[in-house]
């Protein structure tokens, strides 16, 4: 198989690097031969990019009120509290998650956890920071206040 091939060819070339750099703190299993070439990186921050930038347009055309999670969810607060009978009959609890998806999902397109460094950076967010995870808890929160 060519791959083996390359792959053991692409270690003791790695290993010839390091031992000539004097490299000593290397430990075996602890490198990753699915490394990517500059190339490889450029492309996909571009291709990235380009995701991330598509995605800002996707809410562009929508009125404000209907893409903002918490005026969303003041509106069927209001509509529980003017209404409590039409709101329980018309299972909102079960339509919010299926509702609030997309926009959620939006504002998680650029957020990733697993991204090394990225705790360090200053734009790195908690989930339980981000604006729509705070307005669904406060709604939450609010429909159990109600409730009791």
């Amino acid at each position: 198989d060519n791959s083996d091939e390359f792959i053991t060819k692409y270690r003791t070339c790695r290993r010839q690097v390091r031992e000539c750099s004097g490299e000593a703190d290397h430990h075996e299993g602890m490198s990753s031969d699915d490394e990517l070439t500059p190339t490889e990186v450029t492309e996909f921050q571009k291709s990235k990019d380009n995701v991330l930038e598509d995605s800002r347009k996707v809410f562009e055309d929508v009125h404000a009120d209907f893409c903002d999670i918490r005026k969303i969810l003041l509106k069927f607060q209001e509509w529980k509290e003017k209404f409590p009978d039409s709101y329980c009959d018309a299972y909102i609890s079960f339509c919010l998650p299926k509702l609030l998806n997309p926009l959620i999902r939006a504002q998680l397109i650029n957020w990733n956890p697993l991204e090394v460094g990225m705790i360090f950076q200053q734009n790195f967010i908690e989930l339980e920071e981000m604006p729509w995870f705070r307005a669904i808890e406060e709604f939450s929160d609010a429909k159990n206040v109600s409730e009791s």
